[in-house]
């Protein structure tokens, strides 16, 4: 089964299933969700992304396009499978 066939099926399940279950769910999923969702608190990433701004108010030309961001997701995607 495909990461995208297991990502739909959870979406699924998890917009019926019940407050017990869902819970459980975000019980054991709890702290990579915290993680992933607290981006700001990192540092190191907050730096870098300010980095990128620097350099687009600079010279906004040097940014991509909506066309390039996203094949360049799309790419991601494909090797993510």
């Amino acid at each position: 089964m495909t990461a995208t066939v297991i990502r739909e099926k959870l979406y699924d399940y998890i917009k019926v299933t019940d407050d017990k279950k869902l819970a459980a769910i975000y019980n054991l999923l709890e702290e990579q969700i915290v993680e992933y969702t607290d981006w700001h608190n990192d540092e190191a990433f907050v730096a870098e992304l300010d980095e990128h701004v620097k350099n687009w108010e600079v010279n906004p030309a040097q940014g991509s396009s909506m066309d390039e961001v996203k094949m360049h997701i799309q790419s991601l995607r494909e090797k993510r499978k």
